[in-house]
């Protein structure tokens, strides 16, 4: 794999590329944190488990991105796994220049950040780090608390939220 710093420019169209990747359905997720302006958050598909030994998520955050901006100083990070019936919440967080939390019920978790009620799964941890590829910060979290709840989960494909039937 070559690693040079010479960046690879692609002749792709984007928006062809946005409609074959979106042909892979994900997981919808709130990431939150607790700040010193006060809670905040922002909605991410790009999400997954990164390693077992020493546990730890990962997930994309756009690096220009207001929430993201707000959330990236914090120690600490929750991802908040959203349910089937949570397509409003997803959409409030992907809003920009609003009070996300106006309205939404949480809770503290063990290191302080907002667990969102009604979510089928919290995580926690420490944000370890965040390096910027594109237009996008990776952004890797260990893990120190888990909690899952019933309910289906809230997915995103081809453009749209939807459920598993």
């Amino acid at each position: 794999m070559a690693t040079g710093s010479v960046p690879f420019v692609s002749s792709l169209d984007i928006a062809h590329f946005k409609e074959v990747v979106g042909h892979y359905v994900t997981g919808v997720v709130v990431v939150t944190a607790a700040t010193e302006g006060g809670p905040a958050g922002f909605t991410c598909q790009t999400f997954g488990s990164l390693s077992l030994e020493p546990i730890l998520i990962s997930f994309a955050a756009k690096s220009a991105g207001k929430s993201w901006s707000r959330v990236k100083p914090a120690d600490a990070v929750a991802v908040n796994i959203l349910g089937s019936e949570q397509e409003a919440l997803a959409r409030v967080f992907a809003t920009s220049g609003i009070d996300k939390f106006e309205g939404v019920g949480w809770s503290d978790g063990p290191r302080g950040t907002p667990l969102l009620d009604g979510a089928i799964a919290h995580l926690e941890g420490a944000l370890l780090s965040a390096t910027t590829h594109g237009d996008h910060d990776v952004v890797v979290v260990a893990v120190d608390f888990v909690a899952s709840h019933p309910g289906s989960p809230l997915v995103y494909y081809r453009g749209g939220f939807g459920e598993i039937a």
